[in-house]
């Protein structure tokens, strides 16, 4: 790749003192989204208990936060770009630590979807942030590459940490309490990062354009809501037309970014073949795995009958594999090149999701670790270098921009990947045949079936549990193929894509 670096900034490329400090800090952040995400599916079968949602309100306090989220990212990313990347950073981890005591104390479905949307508000100001600061606290090329090795492996270690530590507080308190564990990180995080953070913004950021921000927003909300409607319910006049919506403001949005001098999103950066590559291998990548993801811990819990803390135990394999991964990302690309890991990286995961297209109500866990820990190398390796390809396509003054972007990926990746994968699960499940006298409350949800049964006799219970475990294991190991044929494609497009694409060694 050719260097972006600046001759201002190789001048400035005299390391600022206690950068790896300021580093730890920004971590913490991410370690806050990553943990907030694995307790969430670990939750999820004590919710359905709890609040009885419905199916596609289960679906909801699901991607309703990726929902949010991925329309607000580019907003975000823009805004600190002009506010200061550090003030928007605290300001965020403040709200989202406020936000989850609201979710921990949620009574209704509804309440929770609210809650999980108005979380998606906060964690919008996070990520793009902290890959922002990291873009101006590293000047140097191998330093930034670790540096973003520790982001994307810490990232990891919270979705073990997430599921280790929810399913320790899952089995000697209420459901509720998963959500508190954010408080100390938001608040050890707040106050070291007032001390060691540096501010930065750019220099002269014109104004923030309310319109391009409304127009983002609708347009990302309604695509992603029309895709989960149409994969969960079929065509529909309502979700057809948000739809379409959503697509006239995404095009309203490109061109009004076009003509604005400061505009929200530089388009520009789409011009760049690897930027665009790196862009879409992350999409795809969510894309394939969220389905899957967001399931395993109902598969765990209430088919294979592991209790939570053993499920998050269970879990590990993955973030092992992608810690070990991130930290050596950045060498490896290097030492061969970006689009042989990068590729690498997506076909192995695309080959361990075929593999768990034979799961079984009685899979071994041999099976299911091995797979777990190839899919943890795969996204280490792919997420890292990835991001390290976006940060190094631009100049510090467009980190933030292009920051948003990349995150804006990973969640409109799982977004889609919940409402697609997700649906085909919940799709194949809800067919389920049931002894008769099963209530419809069963064909809702697995967590349903189970609350369900302890009202029925024993052996109709048992029947019915058998059907609708079978039945949601079929969905499962469907979502898993699908899953690996979306990897596979994106490997592929991967290798074309990125051609040609180094990382840089000079600071």
């Amino acid at each position: 790749m050719t260097s972006t670096l600046q001759p201002a900034e190789t001048a400035e490329a005299a390391q600022r003192p206690g950068r790896w400090l300021a580093l730890g800090v920004l971590v913490l952040a991410v370690l806050l989204v990553a943990v907030d995400a694995t307790v969430l599916g670990l939750a999820t079968p004590y919710i359905s208990e709890d609040l009885k949602p419905s199916g596609t309100q289960l679906l909801w306090i699901g991607d309703v936060y990726s929902f949010v989220i991925a329309g607000l990212l580019v907003s975000m990313g823009s805004l600190g770009d002009r506010i200061g990347r550090k003030r928007i950073l605290l300001v965020g981890a403040t709200a989202f630590g406020a936000i989850s005591v609201v979710n921990a104390y949620a009574t209704t479905p509804e309440m929770m979807i609210v809650a999980r949307a108005l979380l998606g508000v906060a964690g919008a100001t996070l990520m793009p942030a902290t890959l922002a600061l990291i873009r101006n606290l590293f000047h140097d090329p191998r330093e930034r590459s670790l540096a973003v090795g520790i982001w994307g492996a810490t990232a990891s270690a919270g979705t073990a940490v997430g599921p280790i530590v929810g399913g320790f507080l899952l089995e000697h308190f209420w459901w509720g309490s998963v959500f508190l564990i954010n408080l100390p990180v938001m608040a050890v995080l707040v106050l070291v990062g007032i001390r060691l953070l540096p501010e930065s913004r750019t220099a002269d950021p014109g104004p923030w354009d309310l319109v391009s921000v409304l127009l983002s927003l609708v347009g990302m909300v309604g695509v992603v809501y029309a895709v989960k409607e149409a994969a969960a319910h079929g065509f529909a006049w309502g979700p057809a037309a948000a739809g379409l919506l959503g697509m006239a403001a995404l095009y309203g949005f490109v061109r009004r970014q076009l003509t604005l001098q400061a505009p929200l999103l530089d388009m520009r950066l789409f011009r760049n073949r690897g930027f665009s590559g790196a862009v879409l291998a992350d999409l795809l990548t969510i894309l394939g795995l969220s389905g899957l993801v967001f399931f395993l811990s109902q598969y765990l819990q209430l088919v294979q009958g592991r209790r939570p803390f053993e499920a998050g135990l269970a879990e590990l394999p993955a973030a092992i594999g992608a810690v070990a991964a991130g930290l050596l990302a950045g060498r490896a690309a290097r030492r061969f090149s970006v689009r042989a890991v990068v590729s690498g990286g997506l076909a192995a995961i695309g080959l361990a999701l075929a593999a768990l297209t034979v799961i079984g109500q009685s899979t071994g866990y041999p099976l299911l670790g091995a797979a777990l820990l190839v899919v943890g190398v795969g996204a280490g390796l792919s997420f890292t270098v990835t991001a390290d390809v976006i940060l190094s396509s631009v100049t510090k003054e467009h980190a933030g921009s292009a920051s948003a972007v990349s995150e804006t990926a990973y969640e409109l990746g799982a977004a889609l990947g919940i409402a697609v994968l997700g649906s085909i699960v919940t799709g194949v499940y809800s067919d389920f045949t049931g002894p008769a006298g099963t209530p419809a409350a069963a064909h809702e949800s697995l967590g349903g079936a189970v609350e369900a049964a302890g009202s029925m006799p024993a052996h109709t219970s048992a029947v019915m549990l058998d059907a609708a475990r079978t039945s949601f294991v079929d969905g499962l190991a469907l979502a898993a193929g699908a899953g690996a044929a979306v990897l596979l494609a994106a490997a592929a497009a991967a290798w074309f894509m990125l051609r040609g694409q180094r990382l840089d060694s000079r600071p």
